[in-house]
Protein backbone atom coordinates (compact mmCIF):
# COMPACT_ATOMS: atom_id res chain seq x y z
CA UNK A 1 0.00 0.00 0.00
CA UNK A 2 2.67 2.17 0.77
CA UNK A 3 4.47 2.00 -2.60
CA UNK A 4 1.24 3.02 -4.22
CA UNK A 5 0.68 5.95 -2.04
CA UNK A 6 4.18 7.40 -3.08
CA UNK A 7 3.43 6.78 -7.06
CA UNK A 8 0.32 8.26 -6.85
CA UNK A 9 1.69 11.47 -4.96
CA UNK A 10 4.65 11.53 -7.98
CA UNK A 11 2.29 11.26 -10.86
CA UNK A 12 0.19 13.94 -9.04
CA UNK A 13 3.14 16.23 -9.18
CA UNK A 14 4.22 14.94 -12.35
CA UNK A 15 0.74 15.90 -13.33
CA UNK A 16 0.35 19.27 -12.17
CA UNK A 17 4.25 20.76 -12.57
CA UNK A 18 3.33 19.55 -16.09
CA UNK A 19 1.20 22.03 -16.69
CA UNK A 20 3.93 24.97 -16.14
CA UNK A 21 6.64 23.24 -17.96
CA UNK A 22 4.24 22.54 -21.19
CA UNK A 23 3.60 26.44 -21.13
CA UNK A 24 7.69 26.74 -21.11
CA UNK A 25 7.74 24.48 -23.74
CA UNK A 26 4.95 26.48 -26.40
CA UNK A 27 6.71 29.75 -25.46
CA UNK A 28 10.51 28.30 -26.19
CA UNK A 29 8.95 26.99 -29.31
CA UNK A 30 7.38 30.04 -30.58
CA UNK A 31 10.40 32.00 -29.93
CA UNK A 32 13.17 29.84 -31.10
CA UNK A 33 11.76 28.54 -34.06
CA UNK A 34 13.13 31.25 -36.63
CA UNK A 35 16.76 30.39 -35.37
CA UNK A 36 16.88 26.37 -34.46
CA UNK A 37 14.92 24.73 -36.87
CA UNK A 38 16.48 21.30 -35.23
CA UNK A 39 14.64 22.46 -32.51
CA UNK A 40 17.83 21.81 -30.64
CA UNK A 41 17.01 24.37 -27.69
CA UNK A 42 13.65 22.88 -26.91
CA UNK A 43 14.74 19.19 -26.58
CA UNK A 44 17.56 20.17 -23.95
CA UNK A 45 14.44 22.07 -22.70
CA UNK A 46 12.86 18.70 -22.10
CA UNK A 47 15.89 16.84 -21.19
CA UNK A 48 15.68 19.54 -18.32
CA UNK A 49 12.19 19.05 -17.67
CA UNK A 50 12.13 15.16 -18.02
CA UNK A 51 15.06 15.27 -15.46
CA UNK A 52 13.43 17.05 -12.83
CA UNK A 53 11.33 13.62 -12.37
CA UNK A 54 14.19 11.77 -11.58
CA UNK A 55 16.13 14.09 -9.41
CA UNK A 56 12.95 14.77 -6.87
CA UNK A 57 12.68 10.91 -6.71
CA UNK A 58 15.59 10.82 -4.22
CA UNK A 59 15.26 6.35 -4.53
CA UNK A 60 16.25 6.90 -7.63
CA UNK A 61 20.26 7.14 -7.90
CA UNK A 62 21.56 7.40 -11.33
CA UNK A 63 24.93 7.64 -13.27
CA UNK A 64 25.00 7.92 -16.71
CA UNK A 65 28.47 6.93 -18.15
CA UNK A 66 30.06 7.14 -21.43
CA UNK A 67 29.36 10.68 -22.15
CA UNK A 68 32.72 11.27 -23.97
CA UNK A 69 31.61 8.75 -26.30
CA UNK A 70 28.77 11.12 -27.93
CA UNK A 71 30.36 14.01 -30.37
CA UNK A 72 29.42 17.06 -30.94
CA UNK A 73 28.00 17.59 -34.20
CA UNK A 74 27.84 13.75 -35.55
CA UNK A 75 24.43 12.31 -35.88
CA UNK A 76 24.03 8.76 -34.54
CA UNK A 77 21.49 6.15 -34.96
CA UNK A 78 21.23 5.32 -31.09
CA UNK A 79 19.73 2.19 -30.35
CA UNK A 80 19.13 0.98 -26.19
CA UNK A 81 17.54 -2.15 -24.48
CA UNK A 82 14.11 -1.35 -22.94
CA UNK A 83 13.61 -2.40 -19.78
CA UNK A 84 10.66 0.17 -18.04
CA UNK A 85 9.32 3.60 -18.84
CA UNK A 86 12.21 5.29 -16.51
CA UNK A 87 14.39 4.18 -19.39
CA UNK A 88 12.98 7.34 -21.37
CA UNK A 89 13.62 9.45 -18.41
CA UNK A 90 16.82 8.42 -17.40
CA UNK A 91 18.16 8.83 -21.65
CA UNK A 92 16.54 12.43 -21.28
CA UNK A 93 19.45 13.25 -18.24
CA UNK A 94 22.29 12.43 -20.92
CA UNK A 95 21.36 16.11 -22.62
CA UNK A 96 22.62 15.92 -25.90
CA UNK A 97 20.39 16.23 -28.97
CA UNK A 98 18.08 13.23 -30.96
CA UNK A 99 14.50 12.61 -31.83
CA UNK A 100 12.42 9.63 -30.04
CA UNK A 101 10.77 7.06 -32.07
CA UNK A 102 7.66 6.51 -29.72
CA UNK A 103 4.57 4.87 -29.96
CA UNK A 104 1.42 6.88 -31.75
CA UNK A 105 -0.35 6.92 -28.36
CA UNK A 106 2.05 8.67 -26.44
CA UNK A 107 1.79 11.39 -28.42
CA UNK A 108 -2.05 11.51 -27.44
CA UNK A 109 -1.38 12.31 -23.74
CA UNK A 110 -2.22 15.57 -22.56
CA UNK A 111 1.04 18.40 -22.26
CA UNK A 112 3.69 15.60 -22.40
CA UNK A 113 2.26 14.15 -25.66
CA UNK A 114 2.12 17.47 -26.99
CA UNK A 115 5.54 18.38 -25.86
CA UNK A 116 6.35 15.60 -27.83
CA UNK A 117 4.60 16.77 -30.90
CA UNK A 118 6.10 20.39 -30.13
CA UNK A 119 9.77 18.52 -30.47
CA UNK A 120 8.76 17.14 -33.91
CA UNK A 121 9.52 13.27 -32.04
CA UNK A 122 8.86 10.62 -34.58
CA UNK A 123 5.52 8.68 -34.38
CA UNK A 124 4.88 4.92 -34.57
CA UNK A 125 1.65 2.70 -34.70
CA UNK A 126 3.06 -0.71 -34.21
CA UNK A 127 2.26 -3.34 -36.00
CA UNK A 128 0.73 -0.74 -38.59
CA UNK A 129 3.05 -1.34 -41.99
CA UNK A 130 1.95 1.99 -43.04
CA UNK A 131 3.10 3.68 -39.98
CA UNK A 132 6.34 1.89 -40.22
CA UNK A 133 7.02 3.08 -43.64
CA UNK A 134 6.01 6.67 -43.10
CA UNK A 135 8.16 6.31 -39.51
CA UNK A 136 11.55 5.04 -41.79
CA UNK A 137 10.69 7.92 -44.02
CA UNK A 138 10.38 10.72 -41.03
CA UNK A 139 13.82 8.80 -39.51
CA UNK A 140 15.65 9.54 -42.39
CA UNK A 141 14.69 12.96 -43.16
CA UNK A 142 15.74 13.55 -39.76
CA UNK A 143 18.81 12.03 -39.80
CA UNK A 144 19.49 13.41 -43.00
CA UNK A 145 18.83 17.04 -41.32
CA UNK A 146 21.61 16.59 -39.14
CA UNK A 147 19.48 15.53 -35.57
CA UNK A 148 20.40 11.75 -34.01
CA UNK A 149 17.26 9.10 -33.58
CA UNK A 150 16.84 7.00 -30.71
CA UNK A 151 14.93 3.99 -31.13
CA UNK A 152 14.32 1.02 -29.02
CA UNK A 153 14.75 -2.28 -31.14
CA UNK A 154 12.78 -4.36 -28.91
CA UNK A 155 10.13 -2.36 -29.74
CA UNK A 156 8.62 -3.04 -26.02
CA UNK A 157 9.87 -3.29 -23.18
CA UNK A 158 11.14 -6.84 -21.55
CA UNK A 159 9.46 -8.01 -18.94
CA UNK A 160 13.01 -9.82 -17.31
CA UNK A 161 15.53 -7.60 -18.67
CA UNK A 162 16.43 -10.15 -20.96
CA UNK A 163 16.77 -8.37 -24.08
CA UNK A 164 14.44 -9.55 -26.94
CA UNK A 165 15.44 -10.17 -30.52
CA UNK A 166 15.98 -6.55 -32.27
CA UNK A 167 14.03 -4.99 -35.31
CA UNK A 168 15.80 -4.47 -38.16
CA UNK A 169 14.36 -0.69 -38.64
CA UNK A 170 17.34 1.14 -36.79
CA UNK A 171 19.76 -0.85 -38.44
CA UNK A 172 18.47 -0.58 -42.16
CA UNK A 173 18.79 3.54 -41.79
CA UNK A 174 21.86 3.09 -40.42
CA UNK A 175 23.64 0.90 -43.30
CA UNK A 176 21.79 3.14 -46.04
CA UNK A 177 22.69 6.66 -44.59
CA UNK A 178 26.06 5.32 -43.53
CA UNK A 179 25.92 6.72 -39.97
CA UNK A 180 27.19 5.36 -36.88
CA UNK A 181 25.33 3.77 -34.40
CA UNK A 182 25.49 4.36 -30.56
CA UNK A 183 24.71 1.85 -28.50
CA UNK A 184 23.49 2.28 -24.77
CA UNK A 185 22.97 -0.20 -22.04
CA UNK A 186 20.49 0.61 -19.35
CA UNK A 187 20.39 -1.11 -16.48
CA UNK A 188 18.26 -0.90 -12.62
CA UNK A 189 15.44 0.93 -13.92
CA UNK A 190 13.64 -2.68 -14.56
CA UNK A 191 14.29 -3.18 -10.72
CA UNK A 192 12.49 0.53 -9.73
CA UNK A 193 9.87 0.70 -12.09
CA UNK A 194 9.15 -3.30 -13.59
CA UNK A 195 6.66 -3.26 -16.87
CA UNK A 196 2.87 -3.43 -15.76
CA UNK A 197 3.80 -1.54 -12.51
CA UNK A 198 2.92 2.16 -11.17
CA UNK A 199 4.39 1.00 -7.44
CA UNK A 200 7.28 2.84 -6.00
CA UNK A 201 9.81 0.16 -5.69
CA UNK A 202 12.54 1.51 -2.77
CA UNK A 203 16.00 2.60 -3.69
CA UNK A 204 17.37 1.84 -6.75
CA UNK A 205 20.69 2.42 -8.49
CA UNK A 206 20.22 2.83 -12.53
CA UNK A 207 23.04 3.16 -14.80
CA UNK A 208 23.10 4.56 -18.27
CA UNK A 209 26.00 3.97 -20.26
CA UNK A 210 26.94 5.09 -23.45
CA UNK A 211 28.75 3.17 -25.36
CA UNK A 212 31.47 3.29 -28.45
CA UNK A 213 29.99 4.02 -31.38
CA UNK A 214 29.94 1.51 -33.92
CA UNK A 215 31.00 3.64 -37.23
CA UNK A 216 29.77 2.20 -41.14
CA UNK A 217 33.11 0.41 -41.66
CA UNK A 218 32.54 -2.17 -38.92
CA UNK A 219 28.77 -3.18 -40.66
CA UNK A 220 29.29 -2.10 -43.94
CA UNK A 221 29.58 -5.95 -45.16
CA UNK A 222 26.94 -7.13 -42.55
CA UNK A 223 23.81 -8.32 -43.72
CA UNK A 224 21.00 -6.17 -41.69
CA UNK A 225 20.22 -9.17 -39.73
CA UNK A 226 23.68 -10.00 -38.92
CA UNK A 227 23.99 -6.30 -37.91
CA UNK A 228 20.93 -6.35 -35.77
CA UNK A 229 22.35 -9.51 -33.63
CA UNK A 230 26.05 -7.75 -33.48
CA UNK A 231 24.57 -4.59 -32.16
CA UNK A 232 22.25 -6.79 -29.17
CA UNK A 233 25.15 -8.70 -28.56
CA UNK A 234 27.70 -5.66 -27.87
CA UNK A 235 24.52 -3.98 -25.53
CA UNK A 236 23.74 -7.54 -23.61
CA UNK A 237 26.58 -7.65 -22.64
CA UNK A 238 26.48 -4.93 -20.32
CA UNK A 239 22.97 -5.29 -19.12
CA UNK A 240 23.29 -7.03 -16.20
CA UNK A 241 19.92 -8.36 -15.94
CA UNK A 242 20.48 -9.96 -19.38
CA UNK A 243 22.66 -12.25 -18.29
CA UNK A 244 21.74 -12.97 -15.10
CA UNK A 245 18.52 -14.99 -17.51
CA UNK A 246 16.37 -12.82 -16.51
CA UNK A 247 15.46 -10.96 -12.83
CA UNK A 248 11.47 -10.74 -12.96
CA UNK A 249 10.01 -13.63 -13.07
CA UNK A 250 6.61 -12.38 -11.73
CA UNK A 251 4.15 -9.14 -12.84
CA UNK A 252 4.17 -6.78 -10.03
Amino acid sequence: MGGKIVAGFFFVIVGFSSIFFFTGALILRISTQLFDPKLRILHLYTCFWASVYIWMMKCWKYEVKGKHNVKRGRTYVVVSNHQSQLDILVAFTCFFHFKWVSKIEVFSLPLIGWNMRLNKYIKLKRGDKKSISEMMDEAEKTLKSGSSVFIFPEGTRSETGVLRPFKPGAFVLAKKLKLPVLPIAINGTIHALPKYSINYHGVHHMVMEILKPIEYEEFKNMEIDEFADYVRTVIAKRVSAHNAGGYLNEKF
